[in-house]
């Protein structure tokens, strides 16, 4: 990157807010390419992921962080939290995203974790959902009554337009200072995270509502010959019958759900994969924390 100009802004973003608001797809929206796993089903994003857009004037560094889990107490739930909290102390700008028109009891939980006197972006997210567009501005105006934010935008994650706004939008709140990362980085997360957090998804995808929250993967070996990568990985899960459920009926659950994954990363590692998966089961490796912290949880 050539030397950036005095006036350069680079600034680490914080986006939080209660599952399935958006966070892990807006995040993606403002890097431009899919660094954070995505799915409608609660709890997808598990651990804290960066994501680097780098213009002309401004780096901004964005992290991803888990939803903040009220529903259930379990190790994993807990570590998920503890994950929110910590990175909240040392950011420039917090992003909190709410749904447009939704302030529920989980999302006011997550308004007590903002640290006071910290810069807060409020994003309404999935605005364009909105069916009486009349109930937008009061909901906003009741909004902006609970606390002095920086700011608060409506707008939805997948309208490239209004994701160019929000950007030009967060560079007034960053301060100046050289870009932390390559103009060509996009993530500080290895490719052997990346791969086993794109399996994940898949699982989230073609799985039912209880096995993604009892599942989690784990590369056993990542090798790079050339372009080829050769990956090895494992889902864990904590019953038999999960273990059935993933593979399905001769095997075609696992057959898709690896090759969704296998297209997946030839597309974002810009190479040919050569990908084995298999499922394991380990009871209970969900409420352990010392397992938490092997499997590669903060």
């Amino acid at each position: 990157m050539a030397t950036p100009a005095p006036d350069f802004r680079c600034g680490t973003i914080a986006i939080v807010g209660r599952p399935n608001v958006g966070k892990s797809t807006l995040m993606n929206a403002m890097v431009g390419q899919k660094i954070s796993i995505t799915s409608r089903k609660a709890q997808t994003t598990r651990h804290r992921i960066t994501g680097i857009q780098t213009l002309d004037d401004a780096q901004f560094v964005f992290i991803d962080t888990p939803g903040f889990q009220t529903r259930h107490n379990n190790a994993l739930n807990r570590t998920l939290n503890r994950t929110v909290t910590s990175t909240l102390a040392g950011v420039d700008l917090i992003l909190w995203v709410i749904e447009a028109g939704v302030l529920g009891a989980d999302d006011k939980q997550v308004a007590s974790l903002l640290p006071e006197g910290a810069n807060v972006v409020v994003v309404a997210n999935k605005s364009d959902r909105v069916k009486d567009k009349e109930t937008l501005l009061p909901f906003l105006k009741q909004l902006a009554e609970t606390r002095d934010f920086a700011d608060i935008v409506p707008m939805s994650a997948k309208s490239r337009d209004d994701v160019q706004r929000l950007l030009s939008l967060l560079k007034r709140y960053l301060p100046f200072g050289e870009p932390i990362y390559g103009e060509d980085e996009l993530t500080d997360r290895s490719e052997r995270f990346l791969a086993a957090e794109i399996i994940r998804e898949k699982v989230f995808r073609w799985t039912g509502e209880e096995i993604p929250y009892t599942s989690t993967v784990l590369i056993e070996k990542f090798e790079q010959e050339g372009k080829l990568r050769r990956v090895f990985a494992t889902i864990l899960v904590s019953r038999d019958s999960h273990k059935a459920m993933i593979i399905g009926v001769k095997g075609a659950k696992l057959k898709q759900i690896s090759t969704d994954a296998r297209l997946d990363m030839a597309n974002l590692f810009d190479g040919p994969i050569y990908l084995e998966v298999f499922v394991k089961v380990r009871s209970g490796w969900a409420d352990n924390e010392a397992g938490l912290r092997a499997y590669g949880y903060e």
